[in-house]
Protein backbone atom coordinates (compact mmCIF):
# COMPACT_ATOMS: atom_id res chain seq x y z
CA UNK A 1 0.00 0.00 0.00
CA UNK A 2 1.18 2.99 -0.52
CA UNK A 3 0.79 6.02 1.48
CA UNK A 4 0.76 9.77 0.12
CA UNK A 5 3.55 12.45 0.70
CA UNK A 6 2.32 14.64 2.86
CA UNK A 7 2.13 18.13 2.01
CA UNK A 8 2.83 21.06 4.50
CA UNK A 9 0.40 22.79 6.48
CA UNK A 10 1.03 26.47 5.31
CA UNK A 11 -0.70 27.93 8.63
CA UNK A 12 2.14 26.63 10.23
CA UNK A 13 4.70 29.54 8.47
CA UNK A 14 3.41 32.17 9.45
CA UNK A 15 3.76 34.27 13.01
CA UNK A 16 0.81 34.71 15.34
CA UNK A 17 0.28 37.52 14.19
CA UNK A 18 -0.29 37.40 10.31
CA UNK A 19 -2.51 34.49 11.05
CA UNK A 20 -4.27 36.77 13.35
CA UNK A 21 -4.13 39.40 10.15
CA UNK A 22 -5.40 36.96 7.98
CA UNK A 23 -8.25 36.29 9.89
CA UNK A 24 -8.84 39.98 10.16
CA UNK A 25 -8.28 40.37 6.49
CA UNK A 26 -11.02 37.55 6.34
CA UNK A 27 -13.59 39.05 8.42
CA UNK A 28 -13.81 42.33 6.79
CA UNK A 29 -16.26 42.18 3.77
CA UNK A 30 -14.26 44.76 1.40
CA UNK A 31 -11.15 43.01 1.45
CA UNK A 32 -11.20 40.30 -1.17
CA UNK A 33 -9.47 36.54 -1.10
CA UNK A 34 -7.09 37.71 -3.92
CA UNK A 35 -5.87 40.81 -1.33
CA UNK A 36 -5.39 38.11 0.79
CA UNK A 37 -3.32 35.51 -1.78
CA UNK A 38 -1.54 38.68 -2.74
CA UNK A 39 -0.23 39.46 0.79
CA UNK A 40 0.18 36.06 2.15
CA UNK A 41 0.20 33.65 -0.43
CA UNK A 42 -2.87 31.85 0.62
CA UNK A 43 -5.56 31.52 -1.90
CA UNK A 44 -9.21 31.21 -1.09
CA UNK A 45 -9.35 27.59 -0.02
CA UNK A 46 -6.18 28.18 2.34
CA UNK A 47 -7.81 30.71 3.67
CA UNK A 48 -11.06 28.65 4.60
CA UNK A 49 -8.83 26.08 6.05
CA UNK A 50 -7.06 28.36 8.42
CA UNK A 51 -10.30 30.03 9.36
CA UNK A 52 -11.75 26.69 10.03
CA UNK A 53 -8.80 26.10 12.52
CA UNK A 54 -8.61 29.53 14.35
CA UNK A 55 -12.49 29.85 14.98
CA UNK A 56 -15.31 28.39 17.31
CA UNK A 57 -17.14 26.13 14.99
CA UNK A 58 -20.38 28.32 15.19
CA UNK A 59 -18.08 31.33 14.29
CA UNK A 60 -16.98 29.33 11.42
CA UNK A 61 -20.31 28.39 10.28
CA UNK A 62 -21.82 31.79 10.34
CA UNK A 63 -18.63 33.32 8.75
CA UNK A 64 -18.86 30.93 5.73
CA UNK A 65 -22.34 31.94 5.04
CA UNK A 66 -21.58 35.37 5.03
CA UNK A 67 -18.70 35.60 3.25
CA UNK A 68 -20.71 32.79 0.35
CA UNK A 69 -23.26 36.08 -0.24
CA UNK A 70 -20.49 38.94 -0.40
CA UNK A 71 -19.84 40.09 -3.66
CA UNK A 72 -17.37 42.22 -2.48
CA UNK A 73 -15.17 39.00 -1.68
CA UNK A 74 -14.15 38.04 -4.45
CA UNK A 75 -12.46 40.93 -7.40
CA UNK A 76 -13.72 39.41 -10.54
CA UNK A 77 -17.89 39.54 -8.65
CA UNK A 78 -17.27 43.04 -7.20
CA UNK A 79 -18.89 46.22 -8.64
CA UNK A 80 -16.13 48.45 -10.60
CA UNK A 81 -17.18 51.25 -7.60
CA UNK A 82 -16.11 49.27 -5.01
CA UNK A 83 -12.32 50.69 -5.25
CA UNK A 84 -10.83 50.38 -1.37
CA UNK A 85 -10.33 47.08 0.71
CA UNK A 86 -12.18 49.52 3.48
CA UNK A 87 -14.63 51.77 4.61
CA UNK A 88 -13.92 55.21 4.33
CA UNK A 89 -15.32 55.64 8.18
CA UNK A 90 -13.73 52.71 9.37
CA UNK A 91 -10.19 54.78 10.31
CA UNK A 92 -11.73 57.58 11.88
CA UNK A 93 -9.93 60.35 13.46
Amino acid sequence: MSSLPLRPNPILEFTASEISRIVEMAWEDRTPFEAIEFNFGLNESSVINLMRGQLKPRSFRLWRKRVTSRKTKHLSLRSPDVSRGYCPTQYKR
